[in-house]
């Protein structure tokens, strides 16, 4: 397609992507390989909480069949037919990274670094589960190969970290993140749009107050009703009301206008559980969602940024 104009971008896109971030750091398409190391989270063991924040499917924790290789090479060859590469991000994604003692950890991520054709890894963790001990493990790796930690914020108001159950406060999350910031490790902020009890202005101040951190990358995801979780019980019985398609563009679009340029964003929606989901069920058909995306801010011929 067509350039768009946009300072990181070589195609249609308004925004700066991940897809030209790793094509522009690796030469060509990169692959993420999402694996379950088989954490928990503190908010899921009773360290802070028990059953996980209220949108989780998986308050138990994690349980996966398989050893990491074995899950390595199984999504591997599911993944031959949908994306030309031979490079791989390995992505620990369930639960929390970086909850388990210094040995495990070394042990956990030297061993997926190792799988053929790794390049990198991405591992998604909370603020509260990272310590100076941790911070020098992973500053360790990233002086060797490509590395992007992942902390979940979610919302950046201690009302609705209590509401979904997340376990700590927005200043935890800050000390977290310094931790990774003192040391150029490059950290993805996630954030969900729609919690319950957040308006427009919140949701628009999430994004204002991560941005004036200048994380590296961001996240920001569309809430997703599971059955089968408490967020659900909450739902049925009309304690708040999820997206409509364009409502949720609208909103994407001028969070985008107050997120600076060089920042990569991971993400602009996300892929609920088809077999559990609930609500909103636009939310499955991603592509269109992103295409709306880009036709909203071509129609206001703007930019990541614009407003800053």
């Amino acid at each position: 397609m067509a350039y768009s104009g946009f300072i990181y971008s070589d195609d249609n896109k308004r925004y700066h992507t991940q897809n030209y971030h790793l094509r522009h750091t690796f030469g060509g398409k990169v692959a993420k390989i999402s694996l379950d190391a088989g954490f928990t989270c503190p908010n899921i063991d009773g360290r802070c909480g028990v059953g996980g924040c209220i949108y989780c499917l998986n308050g138990s924790g994690s349980a996966s069949r398989l050893d990491l290789h074995s899950q390595f090479l199984e999504v591997r060859e599911k993944m031959k037919g949908k994306w030309d590469s031979d490079k791989y991000i390995i992505y620990l994604q369930a639960h929390t990274n970086t909850y388990a003692d210094i040995d495990t950890l070394k042990k956990i991520y030297y061993e997926v670094l190792s799988f053929e054709n790794a390049v990198g890894l991405s591992i998604a963790t909370r603020a509260d589960c990272i310590d100076e001990e941790i911070s020098d493990l992973l500053f360790e790796i990233s002086k060797t190969t490509y590395l992007n930690v992942e902390l979940g914020l979610q919302s950046t108001f201690d009302e609705t970290a209590r509401l979904i159950n997340r376990g700590h406060t927005y200043d935890t999350f800050l000390q977290g993140y310094e931790m990774m910031k003192k040391r150029d490790i490059k950290v993805c902020v996630h954030l969900i749009n729609g919690l319950p009890g957040e308006d427009y202005d919140m949701m628009m101040e999430n994004v204002k107050r991560v941005n004036a951190l200048e994380p590296f990358s961001i996240k920001l995801h569309l809430l997703h009703v599971l059955r089968g979780t408490p967020l659900a019980k909450m739902y049925e019985k009309g304690g708040f009301q999820t997206f409509e398609l364009f409502d949720y563009v609208k909103l994407i679009c001028d969070q985008l206008e107050y997120i600076r340029p060089e920042t990569v964003i991971q993400r602009l929606t996300g892929d609920g559980d088809k077999d559990h989901l609930i609500a909103p069920l636009w939310s499955m058909k991603k592509f269109v969602v992103l295409d709306e995306i880009d036709k909203e801010l071509e129609r206001r011929k703007t930019f990541q940024g614009e407003k800053l």
